[in-house]
C-alpha cells in the first residue's frame, strides 16, 4: 500500500480502507467506489488534519493531534482505530502514548454505570421538551500521575474530547474557557473540535464497513448511502 510520510509518521494512502481492511477489487472496495467523491473527501479530511501540505494552522502540533486522536478512538472502543492512532503517537513519543493509553482506560471507566458498559450521551438540556432526556453521568479527570507528562494543554484537550464524546449536551462557554486558560487559541479550539468530530465519523464508518465485510455478501446498491454520509 502506498504511504505518505510526515514527521517520521507514515500513513496509509486511504486510512479508512486500511482500518476496515478493504482490499483492492473486493466487494467492499466496490461498495466504496459507488460513492467515490465521499471516499476522496474522507481521506482529504484526514490529510488536512494530520498531513497538511500548507503550514499547520494554529499551534496544535502533530504530537498533540495524535494524542487527541488516540484518546478519542480509545473512548469509542474501536480496536483497530485505537491501535492505529496509538501506534502513530508512539512513533512520535512512546512515553506519551503509554500515558494516553492509560487515560483511555480511565476515561472509559469514568463513563461506566455500575454493572454495565460505557453509556451516554450524558448531560442536561436547557429547560424545555428535551429535558425529559436529561441524564446525569460521571465526569472525567486525568490521573495526577500523568500531569507532568501531559501538561496543561493536553489535559484540557483530553477533557474536551471526553466532553464531546460522552457529555455533548454539557458543552458550554465555560468548557471553552478552560481550553483557553490552558493555552489553546480560538483557532486551536476549532481544530481540536474538528479532530474529535472527524474521529467520531471515521470510527463509525470503519465499524460499519467491518460489519459489512463480515457478511457473506455485500449489497452495493443499498449499503453505501448510509455508510458514506459525511458528518
Amino acid at each position: 500500500m502506498t504511504m505518505s510520510t510526515t514527521a517520521q509518521t507514515r500513513f496509509p494512502e486511504d486510512v479508512i480502507d486500511h482500518l476496515a481492511e478493504i482490499a483492492a477489487g473486493s466487494a467492499l472496495d466496490q461498495v466504496r467506489r459507488h460513492r467515490s467523491e465521499a471516499r476522496i473527501q474522507a481521506q482529504q479530511s484526514f490529510a488536512a488534519l494530520f498531513t497538511p501540505t500548507e503550514p499547520i494552522a494554529g499551534t496544535v502540533s502533530l504530537r498533540e493531534r495524535l494524542a487527541l486522536a488516540a484518546f478519542t478512538a480509545g473512548l469509542h472502543g474501536e480496536p483497530r482505530s485505537t491501535a492505529f492512532y496509538s501506534s502513530a503517537l508512539a512513533a512520535q513519543d512512546a512515553g506519551l502514548a503509554e500515558a494516553v493509553n492509560a487515560e483511555v482506560v480511565r476515561g472509559r471507566a469514568a463513563s461506566l454505570r455500575p454493572g454495565s458498559g460505557p453509556h451516554g450521551p450524558y448531560g442536561i438540556y436547557p429547560p424545555g421538551p428535551l429535558s425529559r432526556e436529561n441524564q446525569n453521568g460521571p465526569s472525567y479527570a486525568t490521573d495526577p500521575a500523568h500531569a507532568a507528562l501531559l501538561g496543561p494543554r493536553l489535559i484540557a484537550a483530553l477533557a474536551h474530547a471526553h466532553l464531546l464524546t460522552y457529555h455533548p449536551r454539557d458543552a458550554s462557554a465555560q468548557a471553552l474557557l478552560a481550553l483557553q486558560l490552558a493555552g489553546w487559541s480560538e483557532t486551536d479550539i476549532v481544530i481540536l473540535s474538528q479532530l474529535a468530530s472527524f474521529l467520531s465519523f471515521q470510527i463509525r464508518l470503519v465499524a460499519g464497513l467491518r460489519v459489512l465485510g463480515a457478511r457473506p455478501t455485500v449489497s452495493t446498491a443499498s449499503s453505501t448511502i448510509p455508510l458514506q454520509t459525511q458528518p
